[in-house]
């Protein structure tokens, strides 16, 4: 039990991290919030029940971010080299090969899927369990295409639903959470009985979840102070910044 708790605590002290993955799916984090910004666009009214809460939400996720999650995040940037931080966010993008590879065919864009496994190969073999992106290095011409069930429901015509800010996690919807539990059966990372899944137990799930979060949010530091520095109201403006980017995604 006592080491239960002290993963979960050092869980929640990570988990935050994944609200600055608002770019990370690649590192040219400058470049799409600049995208982003320039293009947006003043919040339309919509439907938002929770705006209570999900704004109460917002406030206690900044304060646990920048008195918590930031510290950890730099302690570890400022300690783990650059080339090895690369390489355990490679690992884990190729980690995420079944979601990737499940949604493009559910979407019917088999010539994604079909690069998704080429690389998964690829990189599999040659790339050393995934640390080292090969097509990347050798300039081949395949990329990843990040698709999750979210984004497939909204190709079958499933809308939005309610934004919904989820603790130490961030800004979402109903449909996007729904696509996270349903993706999350195809994630390595989850804790199962199978050898599918790398985890024996619930808190090994945890730990790496959140070695992940923190690691690829070492890339991303700035973003959140940039987007905090733009906002004059930061809950709708970073409801609306989500779901432009999640529109835009879906549309790819």
């Amino acid at each position: 039990m006592r080491r239960i708790k002290v993963v979960l605590i050092f869980f929640l002290l990570c988990f935050y991290a994944n609200a600055q993955e608002i770019n990370s799916k690649e590192f040219n984090v400058n470049n799409q919030f600049e995208e982003f910004s320039n293009e947006f666009e003043s919040p339309k009214e919509d439907f938002d029940p929770l705006e209570r809460y999900n704004r109460a939400m917002t406030s206690f996720n900044d304060t646990f971010y920048v008195y918590i999650s930031k510290p950890v995040i730099t302690t570890y940037k400022d300690v783990v080299p650059s080339p090895v931080r690369t390489g355990v966010s490679n690992f884990f993008t190729n980690l995420g090969f079944p979601i990737r590879f499940i949604n493009n065919l559910l979407q019917l864009k088999f010539q994604n899927s079909w690069e998704e496994l080429q690389l998964f190969l690829l990189n599999s073999t040659f790339g050393v369990a995934g640390l080292i992106d090969v097509a990347k290095e050798n300039n081949f011409d395949l990329k990843h295409h990040h698709e999750d069930f979210g984004q497939t429901l909204a190709t079958w015509g499933v809308g939005d639903g309610f934004p919904i800010v989820l603790p130490f996690w961030g800004n979402s919807n109903l449909r996007d959470f729904l696509g996270f539990l349903v993706d999350d059966y195809a994630n390595p990372l989850k804790n199962g009985h199978s050898s599918f899944y790398l985890a024996n137990s619930f808190e090994e799930s945890l730990a790496l979840r959140s070695y992940k979060l923190v690691n690829n949010s070492s890339f991303t530091l700035k973003v959140y102070e940039k987007i905090k520095k733009d906002a004059i109201d930061l809950y709708p403006y970073l409801k609306e910044l989500h779901k432009q980017k999640r529109d835009k995604e879906i549309k790819e």
